[in-house]
Formats: structure tokens, sequence, C-alpha cells
């Protein structure tokens, strides 16, 4: 649980508390190995437990680029690439293998019409890789 590593307990969320704020307090004390890929995405994009869960996070992408929370495929993607270049002073090495997984993916030339492939970022996916590639 991300609270136990952190040794930080946040009181329960209030009545008045948003889904969102009642979401990731719930998802600080749920145990690290039952998180799924929406869990990583929403906690990661809120910047909450980052060095517990971005090596997570990596894995899956090495994996699956394209993994899919809830909302499209590469939404947990998306999440790590908006991460702050800090979040990966510890993790150089997961850094460098997670960009040579996505470098081979922009190689690819992007498919459109009717032929879209499911495993092909759209544009402003790609755009943020060849940034993220770029630093």
């Amino acid at each position: 649980m991300i609270e136990q590593l952190e040794r930080n307990v946040w009181p329960d969320a209030g009545p008045d508390a948003t889904s969102l704020v009642r979401r990731c307090t719930g998802l600080r004390r749920k145990p690290l190995a039952e998180f799924t890929v929406e869990d990583l995405r929403v906690m990661l994009e809120q910047e909450i437990g980052v060095p517990a869960l971005l090596p997570r996070a990596v894995r899956v992408l090495l994996d699956d680029p394209l993994a899919a929370g809830d909302r499209y495929p590469g939404d947990l993607l998306s999440s790590v690439l908006q991460l702050p270049d800090s979040a990966w002073s510890d993790l150089r090495a997961e850094r460098n293998r997670l960009a040579s997984v996505l470098a081979e993916l922009v190689a690819r030339p992007p498919v459109s019409g009717p032929d879209l492939d499911p495993r092909d970022p759209d544009r402003r996916l790609r755009d943020d890789i060849v940034r993220f590639l770029g630093r």
C-alpha cells in the first residue's frame, strides 16, 4: 500500500469530497499487487505514489505500450509521459528500456483510413512519445 510505503496516512475523504479524491484515497490503501492498469493511470495522472507506481507502470508498458485503462488504448502511457523528468531520477534503466520500446512503436508509419491499427498510437500520443524520446 502506498500509505505504508510513504508512511503517510491520509484521512478518510469527507462526504463533500469529489469522486476522484475518494478514489485516490482508496487507492492509497489498496495492495499494490492488486492495482489494475486503470488504477495506475489514475494515480500517476494525479502524481500520487509515483515512486511506487511508475516501475509497475513501466513493466506493463514494456509488454503492451498501448495498455488501456478505462479511457482509450495508450491512456496509461499518456499518463506516464506527462510525468516530470524528476520522476525518472531513480529509474534511468527503466526509462531507457521504455524509450527503446517507444522508439520502435513510432518508427512504424501510422496507418490511416478504414484499416486503422488498434496498436498504432494516435497523433497526440505519438507527439508525446516523440517529446519523451527527445528529453
